[in-house]
């Protein structure tokens, strides 16, 4: 009997327990003390992800005095750049700056002749005209080459000469000074230089003169007159002014600027030419080399630089160029590819002959038209070469011309016949000297 007591009381125990404990866990009148721990070590349940659908504030299950509120979708936030490690540097992006424009000076634009409104002047635009400059060994030119004695060759074919002359025709040209301060002691020479050469215009010639520094600073001071006045107040008006020089983009404006340039009475039958004075070295040019000379190849314009490039440094490293050898190559190759000429004077002594040379140059030249025997219009380069016989001396003779032309693209625009009308004009359309 005492067993079965003892047996009793055990099972009482067992089932008692953990109903007590419970009991007094929920008993309203149980203190926090009286709550029994739990292990650390227990696992913490994991929740269940429930799918919210149009839910209300009724349906969210959360903490007492937590009051839930419909607000608008906050905007995407944006994202904040990475900060850079110890020793790291972000690279910031900066735009490149604009191309650079030819700033215009606001002049009266030069009454045009009496050509009828909607009148279009039939001009054949398959021909290409050279204006070739021939001379001997001493690099003085020779006037007396017949048309026979030329040879026309475009990538190395024979071309048809279609017409020939040594008739002067009107010039328009551009005279591009640098007013950097690397010019600052040479400036007034030149103005004198610029207007030796301006005086030396006959009737027709056009000039027009600008001014550069930096890319932005490429200013137009007098737009093509046939005024010497308005030019000489122009050079006169000229000063030096500090910034990085930008040749390449001056070049590349005025000769575009000089290109575009036709004036309605003489057929565009007008030699184009522009003059650049500067010390050759260039700085900080939106264009590249490589987008001149393609760009020039398309132009009909010789280019003559007057280089003072004797205060550049002369010295060069292991894997670089001189100051002066760069500055040099560069007014070499405007020269070449244009068939214009570069000189480089010793002493401003010099500029007035050299001024003299430049006009002689531009007034004994030959102009040579040849019919190109390639008629695609594929917008391909095509080098061109002049030839000329030797003299009945035997003496050497050479011509200079530009070494290449961009064909054109596309179909060619359909010529209009002009309406008939009666005129008192010389019929070749060409300003003659009284």
């Amino acid at each position: 009997m005492l067993a079965g007591l003892i047996l009793a009381a055990l099972c009482a125990a067992a089932v008692g327990g953990p109903l007590g404990a419970t009991l007094a866990f929920n008993s309203p009148g149980a203190g926090s003390q009286d709550r029994p721990r739990r292990s650390s070590n227990a696992p913490t349940p994991t929740p269940t992800p429930v799918r919210r659908v149009n839910q209300t504030p009724a349906q969210t299950t959360t903490p007492a005095r937590t009051q839930i509120v419909n607000r608008p979708p906050s905007p995407t936030p944006t994202p904040t750049p990475p900060r850079p490690l110890p020793g790291q540097t972000i690279p910031i992006l900066i735009e490149p700056p604009p191309p650079p424009v030819l700033i215009p000076k606001p002049t009266p634009t030069p009454a045009e002749d009496d050509i009828d409104e909607g009148s279009i002047v039939r001009v054949n635009t398959e021909l290409v005209t050279l204006n070739v400059r021939v001379i001997d060994r001493n690099n003085r030119p020779i006037d007396n080459v017949r048309q026979n004695e030329f040879r026309v060759f475009e990538n190395g074919v024979p071309q048809p000469i279609e017409s020939f002359t040594r008739e002067e025709v009107p010039i328009s040209y551009g005279l591009a000074v640098d007013t950097s301060q690397s010019l600052r002691f040479q400036l007034q020479s030149v103005i004198d230089a610029g207007k030796t050469i301006v005086n030396s215009n006959k009737r027709g010639d056009e000039t027009f003169l600008v001014r550069f520094i930096s890319s932005d600073k490429i200013e137009t001071l007098q737009d093509f007159t046939s005024s010497n006045d308005l030019l000489i107040d122009g050079l006169d008006n000229l000063y030096v002014e500090g910034g990085q020089t930008a040749i390449i983009d001056a070049v590349y404006l005025a000769s575009e600027h000089v290109a575009q340039y036709k004036k309605g009475d003489d057929s565009d039958r007008r030699r184009r030419a522009l003059i650049v004075i500067t010390d050759g070295e260039d700085r900080a040019s939106f264009y590249t080399q490589d987008k001149l000379f393609a760009r020039l190849r398309e132009e009909d314009v010789q280019i003559y630089v007057i280089g003072f490039v004797g205060e550049l440094e002369k010295e060069k490293g292991l894997i670089r160029k001189s100051e002066q050898q760069k500055a040099m190559n560069l007014i070499n190759k405007l020269a070449t590819e244009t068939g214009g000429r570069a000189f480089y004077p010793q002493s401003l002594a010099e500029l007035p002959q050299i001024a003299s040379e430049i006009v002689r140059d531009l007034r004994t030249q030959y102009v040579v038209t040849y019919n190109p025997t390639n008629k695609a219009r594929d917008g391909s380069y095509r080098a061109i070469k002049v030839a000329v016989e030797d003299g009945s001396s035997r003496d050497k003779r050479i011509a200079l011309t530009r070494n290449g032309r961009i064909a054109p693209k596309g179909e060619p625009a359909p010529n209009r016949t002009p309406p008939p009308r009666t005129s008192t004009r010389p019929t070749s359309g060409v300003n003659r000297n009284p």
